[in-house]
């Protein structure tokens, strides 16, 4: 059984905190990455405990009044390296790099590192992955009583999925999956990994028409959402555009990854999540 799930840790009984001091926002240029910063922002380090004991680090990062709680998953490997100190070695992911601008739109982010770092790829539909989710469900909804959205991207919208296909009834105000992976590649996984039918959410599929990533081609959006029959809302965004900084096409840093064109996608996002929330 992965230690990820079940490590040898003793259990924490409560959630351990490390703020990070507030730095300056600047608005992000077309063609570079958007800055990690979180000026006036509440940002600290946390550990989530695990029903099987331990704890999952994450990065909780939120406006002085949320209007909603974004549990984000990234994807790739799933590995930030998130550091207790507020540190991230891997900050490259769409949901890592744009959590300021989240904030700004009034939106709270709570994004989970894997436990000493290990490979999430294989692991994100199953079931000890959806109670990990679970366990973050919990945790938000004791920081705040807002609603709560589930987001993930690429290899993470599986994740996403897992964890609003499990979640209990009325939990969830909507679920986000963008440039879903849903050919099955090296992880051996996809979005037709979970019951896409046992999620009772809204759900809003992002396709980027430019997203060459072999694993999640854009046309795809409309098996996934044909297989969504549970849920009472859903609805597909397609955007088009994206800088390509690197030679990998599933890479975070090209359309798959909304580079360059952060702020628009970020914007189409947040007008969905408001109508959920009226």
């Amino acid at each position: 059984m992965s230690k990820y799930f079940y490590p040898t840790l003793a259990a924490l009984c409560f959630s351990v905190i490390s703020p990070i001091a507030p730095y300056a926002q600047s608005r992000p240029e077309p063609g570079r990455p958007v800055s990690s910063t979180n000026s006036g922002m509440n940002e600290r380090v946390v550990n989530v405990p695990l029903r099987g004991g331990g704890s999952v680090r994450a990065l909780f990062c939120a406006p002085a009044q949320p209007r909603a709680i974004l549990i984000m998953f990234p994807g790739g490997a799933g590995d930030i390296g998130l550091e207790q100190d507020g540190s991230i070695r891997h900050g490259n992911n769409f949901v890592v790099r744009t959590r300021g601008l989240w904030n700004q739109r009034h939106y709270a982010v709570l994004i989970p590192d894997t436990l000493n770092h290990e490979n999430l790829r294989g692991h994100r539909n199953s079931a000890s992955y959806a109670h990990v989710i679970e366990d973050l469900l919990t945790f938000a909804h004791k920081e705040d009583t807002v609603p709560i959205f589930l987001f993930g991207t690429s290899q993470g919208a599986i994740a996403a999925a897992n964890g609003a296909a499990h979640a209990a009834p009325d939990t969830l105000a909507g679920v986000v999956l963008s440039e879903a992976v849903s050919v099955m590649g090296g992880s051996k996984e996809t979005v037709f990994s979970v019951p896409l039918q046992d999620i009772h959410a809204p759900v809003l599929i992002v396709a980027n028409q430019n997203d060459r990533c072999n694993v999640a081609p854009p046309q795809n959006a409309d098996r996934i959402a044909a297989s969504l029959t549970g849920s009472p809302d859903v609805q597909i965004l397609r955007v088009t555009g994206g800088l390509t900084q690197s030679k990998k096409t599933c890479d975070s840093l090209s359309p798959h990854g909304y580079f360059g064109i952060e702020d628009d996608v970020i914007a189409k996002i947040s007008a969905w999540m408001e109508t959920k929330l009226k």
